[in-house]
């Protein structure tokens, strides 16, 4: 089989006024096979779509007879049917080969007669060793090319082999020399006045075709090396090198891998890559577009042109080209004409690894090749660590909204890399985690509607910036976690929706492809190719920035297929349910491939009772590693809205979570989306005065931190702040000038280090062995008490909790040894702004039996407050 970029009959466009037939010439260095199939491939039938209108081409050709030397096989238009004539020097065929839509011609003879073109030039196809196809372009073909809606620049551009004959050239108007081989070098170069072709020192006048600036240079011999030098319309002088001259980019097994959907490190593929090809520096641009009639880059280079650098259509839909002189740091973007209801647009590349600053929206070239990593010591011992068994405390942020400058500007992140990680590391908290920083165009979707899924947002420096903001984390022993988003993307123009004219990325139909209450498009998770740009960003994030692990957003609304959907506006799976298969086994496949990272984490924003979440796929589980606990989160604000007074009656609110506590790998979260639209932020959401709001948060932490599983806090809930959380705004920092704010930020700061320090708090957060109930059944009083339980028997801790502003004195606790139990932690002490009610330090249990255990203590409970204590060995 011989694939054949060729046109499968051609009909000239009405404007052009002429008939023409295509033709090509199969010339055989080593003799003539026995057999030769030429067969259309899909992407030659959108060339001939595009260029001359045929919508039902020519599927296959086969010559079944032995072909003559040098048989010359002509083409044409119009279909033939069961006609076919057929010449043959050597012998007479008996059998008629299968073939439709083509004319038989005889050996060395051109047949003009439906050719009324203006000029011919050649195109020609490496068939293989000595074997070559060469087909006449006529004036249609230049005119597409200068239009710039060629669907195939390829076999037009740079340098072709062409044969002549002697006497007039009825397309040149010259005489040539009959038998004598040569070769032709074009280029379109609209900038250019002129046009030179330099190859060894020597500068060839290219003649001028065509006014918009199509250029042809004759050469006795097949050029090597070469460049253009053109004098451009200002009257300057540049050197160019030709983008035509070069082969193919991506390998035939990364397009097969790409097809299959398992391109694991896509990123090394696609996008734009500075590179040096043949000794020339330039860049290497591939993209997925195979509903794409044409593509082209656009950019600072080429002034923003579509018609000057069309790009090279691989198999797979992929499109290539490599373009010399592009520099880092050039803007780009794709130029996309479709298929499809003459559907045309510019795009931002999907995988670019950096953007303008919004609302800017093009492509930037970048090399991240150059950043020099400092936190080898971190990633050696993340993979080697076991995160399940150690303290995870969470600081969530939102970098836009963190801290403002003078003028109310972002920092950057040069400046967060220091002032953002002095704070937290001062706080005591383990790991961060970042929202969205996957570009996005509006900053009012904190980042949730991502359109460049491998560039980290240009508002706050260049993706090197970031790099060094990540190595300043690990440095200081901060673990780095990011929001990422598979479930869903944003329309907007220059993003992933309709990129090609289809549904590339998403589905077709809005009952499976919209999510209308966000009014954003849903990831079409059953195709290959889409499937495989979403591994291929998380492994980027992990691989290429040494992020710790993702938090996956909205995972329940990739769940089901019925999210947020009333009846009739859905359509169930396969089997007639509700669950999304593609999206699971995505699911599924993407957690496998995350845990093959030494040390990477995935984390399940989650929000139903979907099973396994955070289990062994082998397991049938989906394989995160963590999942966010939503039941208790709510329950827990719920609790703490009620009056005091009535919270008796909502007592199974702190209790019910122990229910279900180790049925998943569970991180307890206060996030962005607590304090929002209404909602109140966590201090606003507490009852009573000013005194008990504070005192209730720091009961309500200190649960939060004793209670299994991992912590996250949003920025702002550690110092008590007021407002809902504004993302046009900032942290209000000043609040720290008031000793009760300053109390609270003291207190989560304190938090963190009993945390950090104490076993029992994060060692066995998974099993039922690190917890154990002293009593939950003081309703009357609200008050609980229990264990944690550390590896090591001489590390539990034992956790007595008053969510009532009454003090309770004497209040007797079932323990199980004596000894002295020292205070650890008092939510209520005078430093964090409590009433400084407490135990002096410590207490000694008496052998007096209470709540099932052999010992007891006798304890003060502070006024909405929580005492820890751990017994001295």
């Amino acid at each position: 089989m011989i694939p054949a970029e060729l046109p499968d009959g051609i009909q000239i466009p009405p404007d052009f006024h002429a008939r023409a037939g295509a033709g090509f010439h199969l010339r055989f260095a080593d003799g003539a096979p026995d057999r030769v199939e030429i067969v259309s491939e899909p992407q030659n039938d959108a060339r001939a779509q595009c260029h001359f209108g045929i919508f039902d081409s020519l599927a296959s050709q086969r010559f079944d007879h032995a072909v003559c030397n040098e048989a010359v096989v002509r083409r044409g238009a119009q279909t033939l049917g069961d006609e076919l004539e057929t010449i043959q020097k050597s012998r007479e065929i008996f059998e008629r080969p299968e073939a439709r839509n083509f004319l038989r011609g005889k050996r060395g003879v051109e047949q003009p007669n439906r050719l009324t073109v203006d000029s011919a030039l050649q195109m020609e196809m490496k068939l293989g060793q000595g074997h070559i196809i060469e087909v006449p372009m006529n004036a249609a073909e230049l005119e597409a090319i200068v239009g710039g809606y060629h669907g195939d620049a390829f076999s037009v551009l740079g340098p072709h082999p062409v044969d002549v004959e002697r006497g007039k050239d009825v397309e040149r108007g010259k005489d040539v020399e009959r038998g004598r081989s040569s070769w032709e070098v074009r280029a379109f170069l609209p900038q250019a006045r002129s046009a030179f072709f330099v190859a060894g020192g020597v500068s060839t006048a290219m003649e001028k075709l065509h006014r918009e600036g199509f250029f042809v240079v004759a050469l006795k011999r097949e050029p090597g090396a070469y460049q253009f030098r053109i004098e451009d319309y200002h009257g300057g002088e540049h050197l160019l090198e030709d983008p035509y001259r070069f082969g193919t980019i991506v390998t035939d097994f990364d397009l097969h891998l790409h097809a299959e959907g398992n391109l694991r490190e896509a990123w090394n593929v696609f996008g734009s890559h500075l590179t040096t090809r043949d000794g020339v520096a330039g860049a290497r641009f591939a993209v997925w577009a195979p509903n794409a009639l044409l593509v082209t880059v656009v950019g600072e280079f080429n002034d923003w042109d579509p018609r000057r650098h069309p790009m090279r259509l691989r198999t797979a839909g992929v499109w290539e080209v490599f373009l010399p002189g592009v520099k880092d740091s050039d803007s780009y973007k794709y130029f996309l004409k479709s298929r499809e209801l003459g559907y045309q647009v510019f795009k931002a590349d999907p995988y670019a690894r950096r953007t303008e600053v919004p609302p800017k929206s093009a492509s930037v070239v970048s090399d991240l090749s150059g950043y020099v990593w400092n936190d080898s010591g971190w990633m050696e011992r993340r993979a080697v660590a076991k995160i399940l068994r150690e303290p995870v405390s969470i600081y969530e942020m939102h970098l836009e909204s963190w801290m403002r400058g003078p003028a109310g500007e972002p920092l950057t992140y040069a400046q967060m890399a220091v002032k953002l990680v002095e704070y937290v590391k001062r706080m005591g908290y383990t790991h961060v985690e970042l929202m969205p920083i996957q570009e996005y165009p509006y900053s009012g979707s904190w980042g949730y509607q991502v359109t460049g899924y491998f560039a980290p947002t240009a508002r706050f420096g260049k993706p090197e910036d970031f790099m060094h903001l990540v190595d300043a984390f690990h440095q200081a022993g901060i673990g780095v976690l990011i929001d990422w988003v598979p479930a869903h993307f944003p329309k907007d123009a220059h993003g992933l929706a309709w990129f090609d004219g289809t549904a590339l990325y998403e589905h077709s139909n809005p009952m499976q492809g919209e999510h209308k209450e966000w009014g954003t498009l849903i990831f079409n998770f059953g195709r290959n190719e889409v499937r495989e740009f979403l591994i291929a960003s998380a492994l980027f994030w992990l691989k290429q920035y040494h992020i710790d692990g993702l938090r996956v957003d909205a995972v329940a609304a990739m769940l089901y297929l019925d999210y947020e959907r009333k009846a009739g506006e859905w359509i169930p799976n396969r089997f007639g349910g509700r669950e999304n298969l593609e999206a699971i086994e995505f699911l599924r496949r993407f957690n496998e491939l995350v845990h093959e990272v030494p040390g990477a984490v995935s984390i399940a924003e989650e929000s139903t009772s979907f099973t396994g979440v955070s289990r062994p796929v082998y397991l049938n589980g989906l394989g995160f590693t963590m999942k966010w606990n939503m039941g208790w989160m709510h329950d827990m604000l719920d609790y703490f809205a009620v009056d005091p007074v009535n919270r008796k009656y909502y007592h199974n609110k702190i209790t019910f979570s122990m229910m279900y506590a180790f049925s998943e790998n569970f991180v307890l979260p206060i996030s962005h989306d607590e304090i929002v639209y209404g909602k109140r932020s966590l201090l606003s959401k507490m009852p009573g005065d000013q005194w008990q709001k504070f005192a209730n948060v720091r009961a309500f932490l200190s649960y939060m931190y004793t209670h299994p599983g991992k912590k996250l806090l949003f920025m702002g809930n550690d110092i008590g702040d007021y407002n809902e959380w504004d993302h046009n705004s900032s942290v209000p920092w000043r609040l720290l000038q008031y000793p009760v704010h300053a109390g609270l930020q003291l207190f989560v700061r304190e938090l963190n280090r009993v945390y950090r320090e104490e076993p029992a708090l994060h060692q066995v957060d998974f099993e039922y062995s690190g917890f154990d109930w002293i009593d939950f059944s003081d309703v009357e009083k609200s008050i609980i008490s229990f264990m944690r339980r550390a590896e090591a028997p001489g590390d539990d801790l034992i956790v007595a909790c008053n969510f009532t502003p009454v003090p309770r004195t004497n209040y007797g606790i079932g323990v199980p040894e004596e000894g002295f139990y020292r205070e650890i932690l008092n939510s209520d002490a005078a430093m964090f702004g409590g009433s400084n009610m407490g135990n002096s330090g410590g207490v000694n249990a008496e052998l007096v039996q209470k709540h099932r255990h052999p010992c007891s203590i006798s304890i003060v409970l502070p006024p909405l407050g929580v005492v820890v204590f751990k017994r001295r060995s």
